[in-house]
């Protein structure tokens, strides 16, 4: 990668205000992610060979490991939360129709298969279940916000 297709992916990312960008070519990783301030923050660790291929998370979402906040979650020293991302891209509802009661709300507890939120995509609704069985630990969007592939909706606590 040269310097001219650095400053490509740079200007790609400041025109269509991308919050985070990454590539892998030919060894070589090049994360970028914007700060606090909106300045784009690029990363480039050196790779001298290829990375080992990792298996892909399942479509609806991923797990991550997240660390103790206070005293109190001491004894649970890996949360296991599950992510849910948006599987298309569209509209975000957290409840079947306006005024209505969203489907879940933070702190819920919800079940594999239960509805979590629409996702309405050329005019037809889109229900986004759960994946797992868990607690709401918190909702990444906001009712009526668009939301792109793959982006976070829910953190989930699984049991």
């Amino acid at each position: 990668m040269d310097l001219n297709q650095l400053r490509e992916i740079l200007d790609l990312v400041r025109t269509h205000e991308l919050s985070e960008f990454e590539v892998e070519h030919e060894g070589l990783k090049l994360k970028i992610r914007r700060n606090a301030a909106g300045v784009p923050v690029a990363t480039m660790p050196a790779v001298s060979a290829p990375a080992p291929s990792v298996a892909a998370p399942p479509a609806g979402g991923a797990a991550v490991h997240a660390a103790p906040t206070s005293a109190s979650d001491a004894a649970d020293r890996d949360v296991e939360l599950a992510v849910v991302k948006s599987p298309i891209v569209g509209t975000f509802y957290r409840s079947p129709e306006p005024g209505a009661p969203p489907f879940v709300d933070v702190g819920a507890q919800v079940k594999k298969g239960q509805v979590l939120c629409i996702i309405e995509a050329m005019k037809l609704m889109n229900e986004i279940d759960s994946e797992y069985d868990g607690e709401v630990i918190n909702v990444y969007v906001e009712s009526g916000h668009p939301v792109q592939y793959g982006e976070r909706l829910f953190a989930i606590k699984t049991r």
